[in-house]
């Protein structure tokens, strides 16, 4: 009897802390997040999930850190290397940019990273989409210069890990010198954005070299995934685009000379789950109450370049006035996520306005008891619109503690999670093997 496919899971830390009198604790001291961080990651290793994940950001957004609830946005690699050392099986996937990262310094601190968590740790590479005017550059450089920076950077680092190869550890001899000399060789790499001499002074771990996942759906990003990436984060609001987006990366894998299932596809999961679907309902509601209309305005004009002022709420958004599809925007995925929306449905102002491509970040949103998201999730599963998903805990914690003691044991339950480890690195608990 053959296997039944098994779903990947990672979990967003995200801060939960609710009242604002617990933030500030020992008279003025800051409350960081640490520990709660580190307590969520063993919560998930404790429910056998697949890594912890966070994402980064080179900006201080003031909405951002409203969110944050208080806690302070850390460096997403130094705090994994916290929770590397208190945490055994989970993997540990960090954020780092190839727009602004010296390739160097970021094979040096992944490298340190996969060392610390013993062979746990896994890249999300992304290409920033803000944050030049904080490293010496003018504006922003277009997607596809981003994405070409990313594939000569991801190389270089490539090279520069087995640069160093885990053998030069074992070198015990009266030449050891010349020995470990003729093992580890610069790379003297000369390319279009970067020029490094090598080789790395950190040696690959003994477990291969880290899997690498990528965060955007763009067309350059879809073409930069299909050539390097194990995984991508994508933003797939509805089972449709997921199922696009798995057939879509499929084919572009196999151009690329990969098997057409090298890729996983991992959406962001939003979930608010309740004893019922009522309860539920009420977590999303409360966590979105603080967007007034107004702000969710000009969230679609910042997403679409759309201004709806002077419609009703109850006017229907057509394709007839949507803006030109080629205009500068923040972010090319989710404005063709909304404006494929649109198309489709025709909704509403008011409907276009709730929808998690202006409110949230085009994640899909699960909202329901644990049996309701459990098939939610299922249906997309079986569908072949997800190899798994990065959940994302909405509303008060009563929801996340759902997640775990509900949730997860029906994936179990039904075949397609496992119920212990098999292995200790991220490469065995992503089932992929690497030199």
């Amino acid at each position: 009897m053959s296997l039944k496919k098994q779903l990947c899971i990672g979990l967003t830390l995200v801060p939960s802390k609710k009242d604002k009198e617990n933030l500030h604790i020992d008279d003025n001291k800051i409350y960081s997040g640490i520990d709660e961080q580190i307590e969520l990651a063993q919560r998930a290793e404790k429910a056998k999930l697949d890594f912890v994940f966070k994402a980064d950001y080179l900006v201080a957004h003031p909405d951002l850190i409203v969110r944050n609830k208080g806690s302070v946005i850390l460096d997403p690699t130094l705090l994994f290397a916290a929770i590397a050392r208190e945490t055994q099986k989970i993997g540990v996937v960090t954020t780092a940019s190839t727009s602004f990262n010296p390739p160097y310094i970021l094979a040096r601190q992944l490298q340190s990273l996969n060392w610390i968590s013993n062979g746990r740790a896994g890249w999300n590479i992304v290409t920033s989409i803000n944050g030049a005017e904080n490293f010496g550059n003018a504006m922003m450089p277009s997607s596809e210069e981003r994405y070409a920076k990313a594939a000569e950077c991801t190389e270089l680092v490539r090279k520069l890990w087995k640069s160093h190869p885990y053998e030069v550890l074992g070198v015990d001899s009266a030449d050891a010198a010349e020995v470990i000399r003729e093992m580890i060789q610069p790379i003297d790499h000369e390319g279009e954005f970067f020029h490094v001499k090598g080789p790395l002074n950190v040696p690959a771990h003994f477990s291969g070299t880290m899997p690498l996942f990528q965060a955007g759906a763009s067309e350059s990003g879809r073409n930069f995934a299909a050539s390097v990436a194990d995984a991508i984060f994508a933003a797939t609001p509805d089972i449709e685009s997921g199922i696009e987006l798995c057939k879509d990366l499929r084919k572009r894998a196999q151009q690329n000379g990969r098997q057409p299932d090298a890729i996983r596809v991992l959406p962001g999961l939003y979930f608010f789950i309740g004893d019922t679907y009522e309860e539920a309902q009420e977590m999303y509601r409360q966590a979105h109450q603080h967007l007034t209309v107004e702000r969710r305005y000009a969230l679609v004009e910042m997403v679409l370049g759309l201004n709806l002022r002077g419609l009703s709420l109850k006017e229907k958004v057509t394709a007839g006035i949507l803006p030109d599809a080629n205009q500068s925007v923040r972010s090319k995925t989710h404005a063709d996520l909304l404006r494929r929306f649109i198309i489709k449905n025709e909704p509403t102002v008011e409907q276009l306005l709730e929808r998690p491509e202006v409110i949230g970040s085009a994640h899909w949103v699960a909202v329901g008891t644990p049996q309701e998201v459990f098939h939610q999730i299922m249906e997309r599963f079986e569908a072949g619109a997800l190899h798994g998903f990065i959940a994302i805990p909405g509303g008060p914690p009563k929801s996340l503690d759902l997640f775990f003691s509900d949730v997860i044991p029906l994936f179990v339950e039904a075949g397609v999670f496992r119920k212990d480890y098999t292995g200790s690195t991220l490469c065995e608990h992503l089932g992929i093997f690497k030199e």
